[in-house]
């Protein structure tokens, strides 16, 4: 058996860059899976985020430390990445109304709630970072902005088909279409969010008083 058909290990158990294919990106993937499992073998064992080192995180992965800079600038970015990894991705938002992307966009919530409710790690996580502010401010900047821009944009375009108030901020227009699961997901965790329905009756009920007349 060559080095290049050599099996890849598991990404929780400590994996040397001698291990990965010598070719490429499958040798980069190798590396990368090896560092966001160590971090999430490390979380498992009970290390908080603020304990979590360069050192630590690339001895755990089998990783020489200049591996991870390579790809993070620092030990926040790739704790949001983690995080971020951990979660469901995105939805594409393709409509074919703002209506549609609307309740796709609340659905993506309605899931995000549950996986962090079943998922210890994810929630543990996020509960941390309110006690960290670098990390914080770089999961907003890096997830949370981006996500807030594109209910804006779906936003925008249901107040530009005029079909949304066009007397009414744009911002006030997304919390008050948004709140409501954000409200279950964030502040309130034990309320219910099994139904898939969920995400359509909020959003309708939220466009009876927000359409335009």
């Amino acid at each position: 058996m060559t080095s290049a058909d050599t099996p890849l290990k598991p990404c929780h158990g400590p994996a040397t860059e001698q291990d990965a294919p010598r070719r490429g990106r499958p040798r980069s993937e190798a590396a990368e899976h090896a560092i966001f499992g160590a971090v999430e073998k490390l979380m498992e064992d009970g290390v908080g985020l603020a304990e979590l080192s360069i050192e630590r995180i690339a001895a755990e992965a089998g990783v020489g430390k200049a591996t991870i800079y390579r790809r993070w600038p620092n030990k926040e970015a790739l704790l949001v990445d983690v995080v971020d990894r951990l979660e469901e991705p995105m939805p594409p938002l393709a409509g074919p109304t703002y209506r549609d992307d609307l309740i796709s966009a609340v659905d993506y919530m309605r899931r995000r709630g549950l996986i962090k409710r079943s998922r210890w790690i994810v929630k543990s996580a996020l509960g941390q970072m309110n006690s960290w502010p670098e990390l914080k401010q770089t999961y907003h900047e890096r997830v949370v902005r981006p996500r807030r821009e594109l209910i804006r944009q779906i936003v925008r375009r249901g107040v530009e088909a005029g079909e949304l108030r066009s007397d009414l901020d744009v911002e006030l227009l997304c919390e008050m279409l948004i709140g409501p699961i954000l409200l279950r997901t964030v502040l309130w965790d034990d309320a219910p969010l099994e139904d898939p329905d969920l995400p359509r009756q909020m959003i309708d009920a939220a466009l009876d008083g927000l359409a335009a007349r």
